[in-house]
């Protein structure tokens, strides 16, 4: 009989979920990696964190959310409809490749996961795939001489950044590129004219995200719970809910569908009219962030509807929210505005500051 592992949540136990058959799959890795998704999905959603199924089956964390993702996305690509041969093929691997399509729509996935096969494409190409759909997926109208066929997709995104570059050399490798890629007689006609046609096409660049990293202690409130105004009874004070914040920018969640977190008073933020806080990932934003992978807070104000070509806004895209610049008018309606986009403190020690010999006198 497994043991229960420490850390499992009988709060959000879920009883019809055979967890020690899917912990006793998962500790000799039997049957398939989407299997093994599954079943960390499973057990997450049964209670069992991620450090409980790790310390049970040997599955590091990052590897968890990895083949979760990845078989949500098989999951969705199968549904939408790929030939065996895809299928088969991403059954026994393919969770890391897989993974970079989480950002892409169901009928996308299908189509990415389909020239992931056909072209033998490795981890990095998978990413500039799913970077090439995203961005073409967001054009108002198919470029001409392109299809919207996956390998039009990314012979265009090749096409469009060779016809940027002087440089021979690099301009040759994306031509190279794009006619790997290219489905269409058109469109490979299109990247072809770039063999006799040197000119260079300038264009306007994306413009700088806001962005802004904490640096001091007086820069991170802290979120207190307000008992209420005196006179108040015991009862009002166990009434008073804990507060347990949330790295690392100290977001604070109550039993109910909300959540605070703290944020400085600067004067973007106090000016906004109707600001609200998302949370994303710094190599997810429309411009990646340079550095290290880490968590970012969104600030957007939802008031600010009218289009300026150097701020980036709100969009809605295939039932999903997205963050996006436009050159030029969009034809999609604007939800809202960026206004800025907030780094967490880098903290070296944590436990320096607790040091009471650490305080001034």
């Amino acid at each position: 009989m497994t043991d229960t592992p420490q850390n499992f949540s009988q709060s959000h136990s879920q009883p019809d979920v055979d967890a020690e058959r899917l912990l006793l799959l998962l500790r000799r890795k039997e049957g398939t990696w989407v299997e093994w998704g599954q079943a960390c999905s499973a057990l997450q959603k049964a209670g069992y964190t991620p450090q409980a199924i790790f310390e049970a089956t040997g599955f590091e964390p990052i590897q968890q959310n990895q083949i979760i993702v990845g078989a949500q996305v098989f999951g969705s690509a199968v549904s939408a409809g790929i030939p065996d041969v895809v299928k088969v093929h991403f059954e026994h691997k393919g969770s890391d490749l897989l993974y970079e399509f989480r950002i892409l729509t169901q009928a996308e996935r299908a189509a990415a996961a389909t020239l992931v096969v056909e072209k033998g494409l490795d981890l990095d190409e998978a990413r500039d795939v799913a970077k090439a759909l995203k961005d073409f997926s967001r054009l108002s109208e198919l470029p001409a001489g392109f299809t919207n066929h996956p390998g039009d997709a990314v012979a265009y995104q090749a096409w469009k950044f060779a016809r940027q570059k002087s440089d021979l050399q690099e301009r040759s490798r994306l031509i190279a590129r794009g006619l790997r890629f290219a489905h269409s007689t058109a469109a490979r006609q299109q990247v072809e004219q770039l063999l006799m046609d040197f000119s260079v096409v300038s264009t306007t660049p994306a413009p700088l995200l806001p962005v802004y990293r904490l640096e001091s202690d007086e820069q991170l409130p802290c979120i207190l719970p307000v008992v209420g105004k005196l006179p108040l009874t015991k009862a009002d004070l166990q009434a008073v809910p804990i507060v347990d914040p949330i790295d690392p920018f100290g977001m604070v969640k109550f039993e109910g569908a909300a959540a605070w977190v703290p944020v400085p008073g600067w004067q973007v933020v106090l000016a906004a009219e109707d600001p609200i806080v998302l949370l994303g990932d710094s190599k997810e934003l429309p411009t990646p962030l340079a550095g290290g992978r880490e968590d970012v807070l969104i600030i957007v104000d939802r008031a600010q509807r009218e289009w300026k070509n150097d701020r980036y806004y709100m969009v809605e895209q295939a039932e999903q929210i997205q963050l996006q610049w436009f050159e030029h008018p969009p034809e999609t309606p604007l939800l809202g505005q960026v206004i800025l986009i907030m780094r967490p403190k880098k903290i070296l020690d944590e436990d320096y500051r607790k040091e009471l010999w650490q305080i001034d006198e």
